[in-house]
């Protein structure tokens, strides 16, 4: 197998919930060893889900090693900082006062380790809100993401936290740069991620949107959203209660579906155009609705395909895994957790099979401690003393067993 990119680098996570843990989960899937530092309670997500792990914490933190250390004490502090010297990079999304309060500021850590490249995840980098707490759904809410997303009328966060992984990605990629300037022999550049900011960046084809609307027309409008932009595209039942998603963003997919549905329209150059579909919005859809629903799901699928359309099935979570597209090499990892056996996505890269990435299991809390404090210079005596005083946790057998299924009569 080929060695993986970032094969040798000790990558140091400070992380709970989503944001750190999803940027160290690509390091890892990268090659790097993820030490994964928790408090004595643990990462939050270990305990979600009827008493132990939730699928974050066994998507995201298997391949990493756990170090449990009480920070808050003098004495580990002195021994994480033995572990800090040691490191490549530091990923944490700590809030920025209770940074200051561990005395992990960059600044701080940089003294420890001065070729290490510090990266924060935050709520708001610089700027008059750089102390305030920000989550998923606030920047949702602050970036124009959560206004226009409503159930019952009732702004609502989207679901999934897609703010905090792309934050994530973000830090990894500056990471990655600042990496690449070490190798050309700068000085590593801190990286400083926001998670409002990065709400803007994703945002800023809408944000700019409306700037121009407002210029053209001289008030303010939205773009409408992608699907009712566009008649046709969207998600469309088919005859036997499937739904079906179909990619219809210009001229030639909208004569390939009329084409796929022996449709007349075809032929029909009143609506030939974009432009021309739009205004006769109802219509259109009410046609590709109807000409949809008059066929089964795999009727459908199969003319579709022949035409060259893109399209999909709306499918469920249980059923996601079940394409044969999705159990080609690299695509899946195989992970055992407490006897029970999942199937991971892999971070998506050309040669994720023969990388040769181990295949750890989620690591209990505390797991790797003596092992990792030993590696970086901390003697089994000092080890042992650490452990007896509460500065630091081993592995505790049984520390927590998932609630069993309760049947409803």
């Amino acid at each position: 197998m080929d060695q993986a990119p970032l094969a040798g680098r000790r990558v140091i996570e400070l992380g709970t919930m989503l944001a750190a843990p999803f940027a160290t989960h690509i390091l890892s899937q990268l090659g790097a060893e993820v030490i994964k530092v928790e408090s004595p309670a643990g990462d939050p997500t270990r305990s979600l889900v009827r008493g132990g792990p939730s699928g974050t914490f066994i998507a995201y933190s298997h391949g990493k090693k756990s170090v449990c250390i009480d920070l808050s004490r003098p004495d580990g502090h002195a021994a994480f900082c033995k572990l800090l010297a040691t490191a490549d990079a530091l990923v944490h999304n700590l809030a920025p006062k209770a940074a200051r309060k561990l005395r992990l500021t960059r600044e701080e850590c940089e003294a420890v380790n001065p070729r290490l490249i510090y990266c924060h995840i935050r709520g708001y980098a610089a700027g008059p809100q750089a102390d305030d707490l920000a989550s998923n759904p606030v920047a949702e809410a602050s970036t124009g993401v959560m206004e226009a997303n409503r159930i019952n009328g009732r702004p609502s966060r989207l679901g999934p936290s897609y703010h905090d992984q792309f934050a994530g990605a973000y830090a990894v990629i500056g990471i990655l740069v600042s990496m690449l300037q070490a190798q050309a022999g700068r000085p590593a550049r801190p990286v400083e991620v926001g998670l409002y900011e990065t709400g803007l960046h994703v945002a800023s084809r809408d944000l700019v949107g409306v700037q121009l609307k407002t210029q053209l027309l001289g008030r303010a409008e939205r773009e409408p959203h992608g699907e009712f932009s566009m008649p046709g595209y969207g998600a469309y039942l088919t005859s036997d209660e499937r739904w079906i998603y179909l990619l219809m963003l210009n001229d030639g997919h909208w004569l390939k579906f009329c084409q796929a549905m022996q449709l007349p329209q075809a032929n029909d150059a009143s609506l030939a155009t974009l432009r021309q579909r739009k205004k006769a919005r109802e219509q259109c859809e009410s046609l590709v609705k109807a000409a949809i629903a008059a066929h089964r799901f795999d009727d459908a699928a199969a003319r579709l395909r022949a035409a060259g359309m893109g399209f999909t099935e709306v499918l469920p979570l249980e059923r996601v895994l079940e394409a044969p597209q999705a159990h080609q090499p690299g695509k899946l990892r195989d992970v055992r957790f407490r006897g029970l056996a999942f199937e991971v996505p892999e971070f998506p890269a050309l040669d994720a099979s023969r990388e040769g990435v181990q295949t750890l299991p989620p690591a209990d809390l505390g797991e790797h401690t003596l092992e990792v404090l030993q590696t970086a210079g901390v003697s089994p005596r000092e080890c042992e003393a650490l452990v007896m005083a509460g500065a630091v946790a081993t592995t505790k057998p049984g520390n927590f067993a998932w609630a069993p299924v309760r049947e409803v009569a």
